[in-house]
């Protein structure tokens, strides 16, 4: 036998999280697996029980629909985890406990890494979703300092997840229809502010309804990011290009997100100099 870590999820069959440790463990040599398993909602306990027992398994990525019902399933939480209120990675700990991290967080914020390091007058997000995918967004959004403008169907989900993530923050909602007209409104000088437009739904995903958005909307020199990877290029994204603006697309995410996981579970640092051949293989 030989040390693995997987995904789990209902359905699982669409992850892209085993070719890319799978393309990591290939690249360092590394005598270790990456699978993917189906796990019904019914099963998750089970599961989680029979794994802890198992001496080669290092943890799981945790996808829908278990990324909060795996909460009391686990020993530990760590504080991020805890205040998003959603676990993406699961850990066995020396100690044999299993540990619940967020690595979402870190994986939306690694592609901003070089902008958020610079000071500005004024960081604002337009976030479009208010689904289990915004929970880690919003609350790393909220901080690096952006004043978050939440879009939902129900302004009302939108208001309660702001006020439980960031209940000290000056944030604003807003219904996803607001976003679909064009807009006359004439933004103030934008220069030395960090302005994004986030599409944190499935909306725009292979099989679920498109995103309009107008970009009238958007400040000059925003920055269009979505987190949809399949398909890559997004209708929302092309838009974005279009109208002249900055885009990030959902391979930038999950990639980010990946690396900090498989460091926890294989205890090195994965080849990210390799990133454009990942992509390639990934179909980007």
């Amino acid at each position: 036998m030989k040390p693995y870590a997987e995904v789990i999820g209902d359905p699982i069959a669409q992850s892209k999280s085993p070719a890319i440790h799978g393309f990591w463990i290939e690249k360092l040599g590394l005598d270790a697996e990456y699978r993917a398993t189906r796990v019904e909602s019914e099963g998750l306990a089970e599961y989680l029980a029979d794994r802890q027992r198992d001496a080669d398994w290092r943890g799981c990525n945790v996808t829908m629909p278990h990324k909060q019902a795996v909460l009391p399933l686990l020993d530990r939480l760590e504080p991020l985890a805890k205040r998003v209120g959603a676990v993406n990675t699961v850990i066995k700990a020396p100690d044999g406990k299993l540990v619940g991290r967020n690595t979402d967080v870190a994986g939306f914020l690694e592609p901003l890494a070089d902008r958020l390091r610079d000071q500005h007058y004024f960081r604002m997000a337009r976030v479009l979703g208010t689904g289990g995918a915004a929970r880690a967004i919003l609350a790393g959004l909220a901080k690096e300092g952006f004043t978050l403008v939440l879009a939902g169907r129900n302004p009302d989900k939108a208001r309660a997840l702001l006020d439980e993530l960031d209940p000290e923050g000056e944030h604003h909602v807003a219904s996803l229809d607001h976003f679909s007209e064009a807009t006359d409104f004439a933004f103030d000088d934008r220069e030395g502010c960090c302005d994004l437009v986030v599409n944190a739904s499935p909306l725009g995903m292979c099989g679920q309804p498109s995103l309009v958005f107008d970009w009238s909307h958007a400040p000059p020199g925003s920055i269009a990011y979505d987190i949809v990877t399949d398909p890559v290029k997004t209708e929302f994204l092309k838009n974005a290009r279009s109208a002249g603006f900055e885009t990030i697309d959902g391979l930038s995410m999950l990639i980010g997100q990946a690396a900090v996981a498989f460091t926890h579970f294989f205890g090195v640092e994965p080849p990210r100099e390799y990133d454009a051949d990942l992509r390639e293989r990934l179909g980007a």
